[in-house]
């Protein structure tokens, strides 16, 4: 959480509920600094949306305040909270030309002809659109037509630009070219951005801050590295990229470690993170990268004997799917570099970890 003298945006116990009695958003505390870009992530119906539409106006929260640059926002109206947003199907105006969709904020602010024209052109030669003006939104791509939507949410210089799913009809590599595109402009004009997606790589690629959301409660919120490094609980650590999951008992806790037995009797040393002590049953989380195929002697307190079930080669990776302590489905990424490790289906190879990239979190 920010300072709440730095706060730009805050949500102050903000609860939603449709139907008077089961909430969507239980008690959420946020606070977002000026020229910060955050995103909401989530599973579907997690909450994240309803946050941005109670944010933007069109849905009122059932408890609680949301307070936009020191001033309470509930009972303000969309078109007056000075907010730029940008939808996943666009939301141009299909009769108007480019230069019309950007000019029309403007002229609905009554500004003058020659602050509008210098506004519009200036926002689309941000987003490399210059020489588009005079065509209409059926005569641009996709991804063309995308960035029209988001120089018209900021060409009026809102306080706020909040985007829901902005890139989700896009194709994969025009997404990830987006990404990179929305991130510069962003960092470039030092605009306040709530996002909102429930694609985790690009809130790693895109945000300082991100909240994951699950059953309308925010699980962490965390800087991107922080959040696939070192989540907090076994939620955020399956949502956050792949991850081999082990369920066990806590033996012996020692120090920042612990010591846990896995159901198939096999002990494990791990970073004691979020658990409830010896005796109790933890999940261990250990993300496919960390692991070593044919370990140096003495370099990983954790070995153990693999058998080789899969192998899917992925360009800088092979994905390899291994038999480990009675599981069939513990992965293992091992880089395709000169020192790349040959391996074959059915062989039989030793693998290690360090307890510090081990984490033993709640029992989920």
């Amino acid at each position: 959480m920010a300072d709440n003298n730095d706060a730009f945006v805050r949500f102050v116990e903000v609860q939603k509920s449709y139907d008077g009695e089961t909430l969507v958003v239980k008690d959420l505390n946020l606070d977002i600094p000026q020229g910060e870009f955050v995103t909401m992530l989530g599973p579907s119906g997690s909450g994240k949306t309803t946050c941005l539409m109670m944010l933007a106006g069109f849905e009122t929260a059932t408890h609680g305040d949301i307070v936009l640059d020191g001033n309470p926002i509930n009972n303000v109206a969309p078109h007056k909270r000075n907010i730029g947003m940008v939808f996943q199907n666009y939301a141009l105006f299909p009769h108007m030309t480019i230069n019309e969709n950007l000019a029309f904020p403007l002229k609905v602010r009554k500004m003058p002809e020659a602050e509008v024209q210098e506004r519009v052109k200036k926002a689309l030669d941000m987003v490399e659109l210059g020489a588009f003006g005079t065509r209409r939104p059926a005569q641009l791509s996709g991804g063309q037509q995308q960035r029209v939507a988001v120089a018209r949410a900021l060409v009026f210089e809102p306080k706020l630009v909040l985007m829901d799913e902005p890139l989700g009809a896009l194709d994969k590599q025009l997404r990830e070219q987006m990404q990179y595109e929305i991130k510069h402009i962003h960092e470039s004009l030092a605009v306040t951005v709530v996002y909102v997606t429930h694609d985790q790589s690009e809130a790693l690629t895109m945000s300082n801050r991100i909240a994951v959301f699950n059953d309308g409660i925010i699980q962490q919120l965390a800087p991107p590295e922080d959040l696939y490094e070192r989540p907090d609980n076994a939620f955020v650590a399956q949502f956050i990229g792949e991850n081999n999951k082990l369920i066990g008992t806590v033996k012996e806790q020692h120090g920042t470690n612990c010591t846990v037995e896995t159901e198939d009797g096999s002990t494990i040393e791990a970073l004691a993170v979020n658990n409830s002590g010896s005796g109790t049953k933890t999940t261990l989380s250990l993300r496919p990268e960390r692991v070593v195929i044919r370990p140096e002697a003495g370099r990983c307190p954790n070995i153990f004997e693999a058998t080789v079930i899969e192998l899917i080669y992925l360009g800088d990776h092979m994905r390899t799917r291994v038999n480990l302590l009675g599981h069939d489905d513990f992965v293992i990424k091992v880089p395709n570099s000169s020192g790349h490790q040959h391996l074959k289906e059915g062989e039989k190879v030793s693998v290690g970890w360090l307890p510090e990239d081990c984490r033993a979190l709640d029992y989920a």
